[in-house]
């Protein structure tokens, strides 16, 4: 099995949809880092699992420099971007969000396996 790493930085803004009072309800903005986790079995014709500015172009210039409320069909959490970002980008099977220093999610594809979770630890 093969794996490859893609790590971004993008700038964005968001306001969360609540159930309870936040601030995080008002517009705001994050310097996220969003690295998105890959794997084949085979290389493809070219010799690679994914071109990484292929996963940069559906990733990284759709949501850099955006409102993410404008842009997103749902409401912009760091949980529900790693889980947009996963289904984006073919062979991903792990993606970690951070929103800031402190705050990360991590959405791991259901049909990932102990070993590749295990080789994404690794690389």
């Amino acid at each position: 099995m093969y794996y490859i790493k893609k790590r971004m930085e993008i700038a964005g803004s968001h306001s969360l949809r609540l159930s309870y009072e936040s601030k995080c309800s008002r517009i705001h903005g994050h310097n996220w880092v969003i690295t998105v986790y890959c794997r084949a079995s085979e290389l493809n014709a070219d010799g690679m699992v994914a071109d990484f500015t292929h996963i940069k172009q559906r990733v990284h210039d759709r949501l850099d420099h955006a409102d993410l409320n404008s842009i997103l069909p749902f409401n912009p959490t760091a949980e529900n971007i790693a889980r947009w970002v996963c289904g984006e980008v073919p062979g991903c099977f792990i993606v970690t969000v951070r929103e800031s220093e402190g705050n990360s999610v991590m959405y791991v594809a259901s049909d990932a396996s102990a070993a590749d979770i295990a080789a994404a630890g690794a690389l």
